[in-house]
């Protein structure tokens, strides 16, 4: 493998995924990874801007910077990119009214979106309001449509919890896909206007930046196909086994790390 410094030549940016790189969720808030809050102190430290690019949609962006504060980390909410307000911006954008399949944590994220007599359908990480009856209500919504629209924020397979690995609203989205006939428009990672918008919000070009993460389609592959570099940590929903299955559909072989060295050698080779 290439130094480090080699690798990380050039680089002004650094956009870091939260769950299973900075913590693993879970009861009572979940639990730093050993080593990340350190980490991430000594990166802030450096030349390099920071930023946080996340799927989180269980949580508002407000209530998950508060949880990573009280879990030590040096956050900010306008330092987070997070697809529920991107949502939002879409939908007023758009005059779209949308039913929505939600987690409740994330509700107060729509608080300002008409959501009457709905012309889409907004899917998030609903946890257990994944029923059958919301699941159908979804399906009927959009079936009724005459061009039926559906946004998914993120289209994540699962992730990380303590308690082990969590169904995330991928596969939930791929059912109302086929169900409905339709493809969705996803909000979140890996779609590349997420990423540039979070590229845009740190001034700094995608050769110039970094993606750290621990889902090898989401983090990785997307970052490279927007010309970033990424790499993977062996932390949270790493597997080595999914990782290799995904390899020839990446735009390059990721770098891959143990996390939090991955952070702590970019602080260094500034």
């Amino acid at each position: 493998m290439a130094a480090w410094g080699e690798r990380l030549a050039g680089v002004r940016g650094v956009l870091l995924d939260i769950s299973g790189v900075l913590y693993d969720g879970g009861e009572g808030g979940g639990a730093p990874i050993v080593g990340s809050v350190e980490a991430l102190a000594r990166l802030k430290r450096s030349q390099l801007k920071v930023r946080f690019c996340t799927n989180e949609s269980q949580k508002s962006r407000g209530d998950l910077v508060g949880m990573l504060r009280r879990l030590g980390f040096d956050i900010s909410e306008g330092e987070v990119t997070a697809p529920a307000p991107a949502t939002c911006l879409i939908l007023k954008e758009r005059g779209l009214r949308p039913h929505l399949l939600i987690h409740d944590g994330v509700r107060s994220e729509f608080d300002q979106i008409d959501t009457s007599n709905p012309n889409c359908v907004v899917i998030a990480d609903a946890g257990e309001g994944f029923s059958y009856q919301n699941m159908n209500k979804a399906f009927q919504v959009l079936m009724e449509l005459e061009n039926p629209v559906l946004f998914s924020l993120g289209k994540g397979r699962y992730y990380k919890e303590t308690s082990g690995l969590m169904l995330d609203v991928g596969p939930y989205m791929k059912a109302l896909e086929y169900a409905c006939g339709i493809e969705a428009e996803v909000v979140g990672k890996p779609s590349p206007e997420f990423f540039k918008s979070a590229l845009r919000e740190m001034r700094v070009e995608a050769h110039q930046a970094i993606m750290i993460g621990d889902d090898i389609v989401g983090d990785i592959s997307g970052a490279q196909r927007c010309g970033m570099r990424a790499l993977q940590v062996r932390t949270g929903k790493f597997r080595s086994i999914l990782r290799s299955r995904v390899w020839s559909t990446s735009c390059r072989r990721p770098s891959c790390s143990r996390q939090p060295a991955a952070i702590t050698e970019l602080a260094r080779a500034q």
